[in-house]
């Protein structure tokens, strides 16, 4: 499942941020332009059947690849049918027990980049991470002097990337994709810092 899925961060950042950026500016435009902003909008679907789970990825999560090789090795993977769209997107039908596997893939993927947050020396403030069930809160624990006089924050990108990409693949509406990440001082449990994620990035443009 992992070859069929895995997309880079910096793509999936780009996305996440694209995404945004049309709902924004659908606002400013007339009815039928904000319209077709949202048909091509790189939105994930998903749709949890009885007995089956689809899942339909954007055309731009396959750009550079070719599609007939993405359809077979997908197939290979347990994926029962793999549809190529008109608009160039994917829809995978799969058995609940593959989408199943899938989000645990991806669980086990978020508990990974925690630990190397943890574990990592470029985040030396960082002495501990902790999250909620759904993965959309995360908190850091930091030595606060040391993280006041550093980039740390940075290490909540490759967290809330990761969350994002859980909650989008079990069903969450993309205006609907929140991660809020809080930086505490170790000592007091006092927040020094809140981002949240796509929101943040989104100001910084």
């Amino acid at each position: 499942m992992k070859k069929i899925f895995f997309i880079p961060s910096i793509l999936l950042l780009s996305i996440f941020l694209i995404a945004c950026n049309q709902e924004n500016d659908g606002g400013k435009e007339t009815d039928n332009t904000k319209d077709t902003t949202e048909e091509s909008s790189p939105d994930v679907k998903v749709d949890k059947g009885l007995l089956n789970v689809e899942v339909t990825l954007p055309a731009s999560f396959f750009e550079g690849q070719d599609i007939d090789t993405v359809i077979t090795e997908a197939k290979k993977e347990g994926i029962k049918e793999a549809i190529k769209n008109d608009d160039g997107s994917i829809t995978y039908k799969m058995p609940k027990s593959v989408h199943k596997e899938m989000l645990k893939e991806m669980e086990n993927g978020i508990l990974e980049a925690v630990e190397n947050i943890k574990k990592s020396e470029d985040f030396a403030s960082i002495k501990d991470v902790t999250y909620n069930k759904s993965f959309t809160e995360f908190t850091l624990a930091v030595d606060k002097e040391k993280f006041e006089n550093s980039f740390d924050t940075m290490a909540s990108m490759g967290i809330a990337i990761v969350g994002m990409y859980y909650q989008m693949f079990n069903g969450v509406d993309s205006e609907q994709l929140k991660i809020t990440v809080f930086f505490k001082d170790e000592t007091n449990g006092e927040v020094i810092d809140t981002v949240v994620y796509p929101d943040d990035l989104n100001e910084g443009n």
